[in-house]
């Protein structure tokens, strides 16, 4: 199972503390955290289903690119990081 942790802000909407979760890629993963966190999706996947530009993804301590991340092949004890990033001046 991987184990997922989300920054502070998306706790409010996700888990509390990490967590485990089978999947074979990160979007199955975050297909079955949305099972139990159903407003979850929102703040991370945009309508058209693909990450939103201010979500930032670590996968076993690499930053996983935005556009690949989804799709990105998960071992079975991956450690995923999801942050919110920010921006502005």
């Amino acid at each position: 199972m991987a184990r997922i942790s989300f920054t502070q802000h998306l706790r409010a909407v996700g888990p509390t503390d990490p967590a485990s979760y089978d999947g074979a890629t990160l979007a199955d993963v975050l297909a079955a955290v949305a099972r139990d966190f159903p407003r979850l999706p929102d703040y991370l996947l945009d309508d058209q289903g693909k990450l939103r530009r201010h979500i930032a993804i670590f996968i076993d301590g690499v930053m996983a690119p935005r556009d690949q991340a989804l799709a990105r092949p998960l071992a079975t004890n991956s450690e995923i990081h999801i942050f919110q990033a920010l921006s502005g001046g």
